[in-house]
């Protein structure tokens, strides 16, 4: 049976363009042809006048607007309006009001050449045409058109006045440039058909425009008669090219534009709208086009200049257009018809047959059973999760590397030189730099406050220019003491350079390297570029146009796309975006409850992270909200992204045996209770150890720290008496002999070996065990060999000595052993006392890093280009051990096949990841691919609040991460 359907398809797609030439033709016909004649015939002969008339409604104006187009319908009976500034529920109402007025349904059209975004607020916008032209497939293009006929649909609108098919082959064109594909007539015309498909296909009429070719003009149309002075031989070659391919297809209307070429009608300030040579003896003759034929805007001084209204009107009907567009004035308009009409200037004949046209095109546009728009989610219909996918995805498919001279992009290694970012021109880089911020750490400036000179060859510049505009006046906005500071920087260090706009700005770059163009500077292209930059999505756009000598069409450069992830939406990784949503629920109403101040959570799936969320603020105060930049203290989170990280490296380096004793690598523990203890049982915490003791105890007395261990004065870097690095060395030593001689749990009656229960003091040891072999501190080693290439520049012990004071979440208001806030300090008190950096606790991170982190161990520890663990290491320690213990090798596991543990019911066996007494979460499902890191402060102020973890609130959102995951059922 399947064969039979694709059979069928294919039958249909490859006779398409043969039925299709019987424009506006139903299957049901005859039933056409009824209602047709019917609706015809109801028309008196001054009514039929008014259906040739397509007049301009805006929906941001005022009641005396709305009611001339009242009167306009009521006594003139016009055919249609097209629509232009405004919302879309004022114009949904006005639609629905103008059409209770109608005799005869109206023909509701709009100029929205990149969407309906174009004319209406609150309404995303697709890429402009000089955009689509750098995509490389054009199955793109025509799923924006598909998508466009949706926002028609939703609005009840029949005909969108696009593509532009001009081919523009002058790059100081003043009114097409940006709104056309390219200078290339074949790209130009396969793209154009890939949208006017996209859109007939799906029930909107397509208008190919502006016949006979507005691309090779340096005046706009909208203010004077353009003139064009190729030979026939030449407009036939190039300029009609686009226009006859979109005839052989499928084209259902064109718009003529207001232009004088001399070779086709050489009379004297005649505009090709008003030239029968033109519009009837060329387009509907010679090429034998059947379809509607639209006047362009009748306002534009390309014909109002020369022509008052009622002459143009009936010299455009004369001239053979069907559809009077933007006509300046319809009553005079249509007084100047009947005199010409009575004066046999024109014939009721023809006027007939084009109402019969519209009126066919009426009946394919479903006029026949007029509905009223539901506004109802209507902007949320409109900017629906495919069209803000399908934006993306275009947008990424277009942005080209025009230059790589350098061999920079992809950046892969960080290396060891400065990050900076500098904006230029005017514009918002705010998306940029947080974009940028995910990827390395990078100081973010303007040229004025850049010293050159201090930039070493190992450092890298990235340099985003704004403010790059449409029009070719004054070099498209681009300034020559921003190109000049450009090239100078150049020569001293590594700089990429994004251009953020028109891609015929990049004539003013000839002699810059390394740039990548983006054709429009927008939240999207902002967001995409960085990732482009550091490999985590691929350029692969090529430029549609050429600009100056050196930058010509068709270049473009496809860079190598990496293990980094990158940021999009739910839907490109089989997600329901309606399901993640409902996390926002969850998470307020947690903070309602006051079971957290606030959160960050960071969902990933396939390599890209596609809900990044914060919420509430650092405190219960709400003065400082959560952001991206926001650092918590993880907990016990620190046992697997930094001890066991180490460990990891060490064990498949040899260096580290886990099946050998802590007494063999630690001479403090030889002839200890420690001495004989199995690493591999104390990374699965069933040593024996105690779960936790409070050596913090022993320094306090009566609520007051013991003068013995601490200092009264406060530290030269912070406000509180008490810091780490107030701590003495003896301290930590101290410390280290309690744990020594800690006391082991009894062994359980009949039983061999100890059982399974978590505790702290194992990453104690195993600290220490690390730090005998690398012989070096444990925050520098794992800041070389992971953080710093990882790009973690949020992750780190010790933030306050770092002065990131102000992007720490507080974790807790002390009032029994610190008395103080506990902010930028580690929150585990017997971690404080070992200054800060333990192995069980103290580390800081963001969710954005530890996503990151997670990643990497998720790829078998492979991230970027670069292997920072062998394929067979993390397999084995993200393993259950033991038949009666969960816990893998310092990773912890979900309890498979109940509602129980710390994981969502759903995660697979092969989960790994760990919680923080803090709130932290982190978990990796690598059958799912999925990756969520969830940071809090539920312990802000008082750490007995465990409301987070009694209402499961970790879990439930886990369990919602499962449930939106969707694969495409197979045919």
């Amino acid at each position: 049976m399947k064969k039979v359907i694709v059979m069928v398809l294919m039958f249909l797609v490859s006779w398409g363009p043969l039925w299709a030439q019987k424009i506006y033709q139903k299957i049901d016909t005859q039933a056409q042809e009824e209602w047709v004649d019917s609706t015809f015939n109801s028309l008196t002969p001054e009514e039929r006048i008014g259906q040739l008339f397509m007049v301009a409604a805006y929906s941001n104006r005022d009641e005396k607007h709305y009611k001339e187009i009242d009167k306009l319908i009521t006594d003139y009976n016009i055919g249609g309006l097209i629509f232009f500034q405004g919302g879309p529920y004022r114009q949904a109402k006005l639609n629905n009001r103008y059409q209770s007025k109608s005799k005869i349904p109206l023909a509701i059209a709009m100029d929205a050449e990149w969407g309906i975004g174009m004319r209406l607020d609150s309404v995303l916008d697709f890429p402009r045409q000089m955009t689509l032209g750098a995509i490389q497939d054009n199955k793109w293009i025509y799923e924006m058109g598909k998508e466009v006929a949706n926002q028609f649909h939703v609005l009840n609108m029949h005909i969108n006045f696009a593509p532009v098919v001009d081919v523009n082959v002058n790059p100081n064109n003043p009114v097409i440039g940006y709104r056309s594909f390219g200078e290339n007539k074949f790209s130009v015309s396969e793209k154009g058909i890939a949208y006017m498909k996209g859109m007939q296909d799906h029930g909107v009429m397509a208008n190919a425009k502006h016949f006979p070719g507005h691309g090779d003009t340096d005046t706009d149309s909208h203010y004077s008669l353009p003139v064009i002075k190729h030979s026939v031989e030449r407009m036939t070659e190039t300029e009609l090219y686009p226009f006859k391919q979109l005839m052989k297809d499928s084209l259902m209307s064109i718009m003529v534009a207001h232009l004088q070429v001399p070779s086709y009608d050489d009379r004297e300030n005649m505009p090709t709208t008003l030239s029968e040579k033109v519009v009837t003896d060329l387009l509907k003759k010679e090429l034998e086009f059947s379809g509607l034929v639209f006047t362009d805007a009748m306002n534009m001084q390309g014909v109002a200049k020369y022509y008052n209204p009622g002459e143009a009107d009936v010299k455009a009907l004369q001239a053979g257009n069907d559809i009077i567009l933007f006509p300046l004035d319809v009553p005079k308009a249509i007084k100047q018809v009947k005199k010409a009409l009575k004066k046999e200037r024109l014939d009721q004949a023809s006027i007939d047959e084009r109402v019969k046209k519209i009126l066919r095109a009426k009946y394919w546009f479903g006029l026949n059973e007029l509905e009223m728009i539901n506004t109802t989610n209507l902007t949320k219909r409109i900017n629906n999760d495919y069209a803000q996918l399908l934006n993306r995805i275009l947008y990424q498919k277009a942005i080209t590397v025009v230059d790589n001279q350098d061999k920079l992009l992809p950046i892969i290694d960080l290396g060891e030189g400065t990050f900076t970012s500098i904006s230029l021109g005017e514009g918002d880089p705010t998306e940029f730099r947080r974009m940028l911020d995910k990827y390395a750490k990078f100081n973010h400036s303007t040229s004025d406050s850049l010293d050159v000179e201090a930039f070493g060859q190992d450092d890298l510049v990235v340099i985003s220019y704004h403010g790059i505009t449409n029009s070719p006046k004054n070099q498209h906005g681009v300034n020559d003491d921003d190109l000049a500071f450009i090239e100078s920087l150049q020569a001293k260090t590594n700089v990429i350079v994004v251009a953020l706009g028109n891609a015929y700005s990049l004539q003013y770059f000839e002699g810059i390297k390394n740039i990548i163009c983006t054709y429009e500077d927008n939240e999207i292209t902002q967001n995409l570029a960085p990732q482009i930059i550091f490999g985590a999505l691929k350029a692969e756009g090529k430029l549609p146009i050429s600009a100056g000598e050196h930058f010509k069409a068709g270049t473009g450069i496809e860079t190598l796309v990496t293990s980094r992830l990158s940021y999009g939406m739910p839907a490109e990784v089989g997600m329901n975006i309606d399901s993640l949503r409902k996390i926002d629920a969850i998470i307020e109403e947690a903070i309602r409850d006051k079971a957290t101040p606030g959160a960050q959570v960071i969902v990933a799936r396939k390599g890209k992270v596609v809900y990044q969320k914060n919420f509430g603020h650092q405190t219960y105060a709400e003065e400082k909200p959560v952001e991206d930049h926001t650092i918590y203290d993880v907990a016990s989170i620190t046992k697997v992204a930094a001890t066991t990280q180490v460990i990891m490296k060490l064990y498949e380096e040899k260096r580290l045996d886990i099946n050998k004793t802590l007494g063999y690598y630690l001479k403090d523990l030889r002839g200890t209770n420690k001495d004989s203890l199995l690493i591999r049982d104390v990374l699965t915490h069933q040593a024996g150890l105690k779960p936790y003791i409070p050596f913090w105890e022993k320094t306090v007395d009566k609520g007051e720290l013991k003068a013995e261990y601490f200092s009264d004065a406060s530290g030269p870097n912070h406000d509180f008496r008490f810091q780490e690095d107030d701590l003495p060395p003896a301290l930590a030593d101290s410390v280290w002999q309690w744990t020594i001689d800690s006391d082991l749990r009894d062994l359980p009656k009949k039983k061999k070996r100890y059982d399974y229960l978590y505790s702290d003091l194992g990453y104690t040891l195993m600290y220490h065990v690390i730090s005998e072999i690398i012989q070096e501190p444990v925050e520098t080693y794992i800041q070389r060999e992971f953080y710093g290439p990882l790009g973690l520049s949020r992750t780190m012990y010790l933030p306050l000595e770092k002065g990131y004071g102000k992007d720490i979440a507080p974790s807790e208001v002390d009032d029994y052993f610190r008395n103080t806030i506990v902010c930028g300090s580690v929150h585990d008190q017997n971690a404080t006392l070992m200054g800060g950096i333990a192995g069980h606790a103290g580390l800081f991170s963001s969710a954005n890093d530890l996503a990151i982190l997670m990643q990497m161990n998720m790829q078998m520890g492979e991230y970027a280009e670069k292997k920072y663990f062998q394929n067979w290491t993390i397999p084995i320690f993200t393993s259950a051990q033991y038949m009666e213990n969960r816990r893998g090798l310092g990773w912890d596991k979900p309890i498979t096949g109940t509602d129980e543990g710390p994981t969502s019911k759903y995660s697979s066996a092969s989960t790994f990841g760990h919680t923080g007494f803090t709130g932290a979460a982190v978990w990796a499902d690598p059958a799912e691919e999925l990756v969520f890191v969830f940071l809090c402060n539920r312990t802000y102020p008082e750490s007995d609040n465990f409301k987070l973890l009694e209402d499961n609130v970790r879990t439930r959102i886990h369990d919602l991460l499962y449930e939106s995951i969707f694969e495409p059922k197979a045919d």
